[in-house]
């Protein structure tokens, strides 16, 4: 495999066969990639009159707009709106059977789906309750995609918000439907001061029952945040993680200070030698452990934790072979896809056919589901799906 992202089709690969490619989703929230129409249509069902605009396209907009802010609180505050719409079994049933069909629309063949059931009992449901309604939309999505010719699977991860006291409650929650449909666990929410040893208790009793779970750390808050995550919580994912950089340094200058030096070089990450790069110690255990970053250019940008999509930190990471994944994380907040998402990347990091490729395998080999059925995946639709498209992986040596 080259170790640059100028590899072939780095110009040639169009959007539509960014589409057609197989790709794979770890980290993408739910409650953050709602069609603005459904919002607009449950929001009327449920009696919710706050929305900020009544028009599809002008609510899509308000959401772009409004999380493009630079601040991770401020882009939280989005999902206000999102949420009001998500506490009936009817609202999470649909929004979670179009979550599917979006997806295997736009060329995903399996993803993660997460979500925090303690946001959805405003109107009575039950943790229960909750987790059975998304589970049965998602079947629903499935089920609706394949039949127009788009096969998916999409498992979900049950969230425990860091800034409540529920997390034990929620992966006891998540161990109880681990076997119908429910593949890990996470804690999401602001990062400063709500570290992830918070909720050490939660994540002993998940290693206790061999359950897979990630971390958000490492986006709006530094390398302490990842290093609780991994080495006292025990994380098998980092999600975005994208402020391991702050352990990498470039001709002896910290990765942050380099790149504001270059911020008018496009290609800087990927013209740059890479024996002018030093891991420490942590970014070192990081990509020797080959811990997945769950990468989410586009949100990253909007929450100020990048400088550019050029000048992301996920090109160089790849560079570096880390174990990187592409991600959307909002769809609706960020305006995204995944095909978007690779779209930038070709467009302003020279991503090839080959770069999306690797970081779709590292992903699967990343799910959290058991590793034949992951295998099968990777055989028997991803590899074939690539070559169909005319990329053909270089012989092992």
């Amino acid at each position: 495999m080259s170790e640059s992202p100028q590899g072939a089709g780095a110009s040639g690969t169009s959007d539509a066969e960014l589409r057609r490619a197989p790709k794979v989703l770890l980290h993408d929230h739910l409650d953050g990639g709602l069609r603005p129409q459904t919002i607009i249509e449950l929001a009327d069902d449920s009696g919710y009159y706050a929305l900020p605009a009544t028009d599809a396209s002008a609510l899509g907009t308000w959401f772009r707009d409004s999380a493009d802010s630079g601040s991770l609180p401020r882009y939280l505050e989005t999902f206000d709106h999102t949420l009001a719409v998500m506490q009936t079994r009817e609202g999470l049933f649909r929004v979670a059977s179009e979550c599917a069909q979006d997806l295997a629309a736009d060329g995903v063949v399996y993803a993660e789906s997460r979500y925090a059931p303690e946001q959805h009992l405003g109107h009575g449901l039950t943790l229960e309750g909750v987790v059975e309604a998304v589970n049965a939309g998602l079947r629903d999505g499935e089920a609706k995609a394949k039949a127009v010719g788009h096969r998916i699977q999409v498992t979900s991860l049950l969230t425990a918000m860091r800034h409540a006291a529920k997390s034990t409650e929620i992966a006891e929650l998540a161990i109880r439907y681990r076997d119908e449909g429910v593949s890990g666990f996470d804690i999401a929410g602001a990062e400063a001061g709500y570290p992830p040893t918070r909720h050490l208790d939660a994540f002993e009793y998940l290693r206790r029952e061999n359950f897979h779970f990630t971390i958000h750390a490492g986006e709006a808050f530094g390398l302490p945040s990842i290093w609780e995550a991994i080495q006292w919580c025990g994380a098998d994912r980092l999600g975005h993680g994208v402020r391991i950089v702050d352990d990498i340094t470039i001709d002896g200058s910290p990765f942050a200070e380099w790149v504001e030096g270059h911020r008018d070089d496009a290609g800087a990450l990927t013209s740059l030698e890479l024996d002018r790069v030093r891991l420490g110690r942590l970014a070192a255990y990081v990509r020797d452990k080959r811990i997945p970053l769950e990468m989410c250019p586009s949100s990253n940008l909007q929450t100020s934790a990048a400088l550019s999509i050029a000048l992301h930190p996920i090109t160089l990471l790849r560079r570096l072979r880390f174990r990187v994944t592409l991600n959307t994380d909002n769809r609706l907040m960020s305006d995204t896809s995944m095909t978007k998402e690779a779209a930038l990347l070709r467009d302003h990091a020279g991503w090839s056919l080959e770069d999306l490729r690797w970081v779709t395998i590292n992903a699967m080999k990343s799910a959290f589901i058991p590793f034949d059925e992951r295998l099968a995946v990777i055989d028997g639709v991803i590899k074939p799906g690539y070559a169909d498209l005319g990329y053909a992986a270089p012989p092992i040596a």
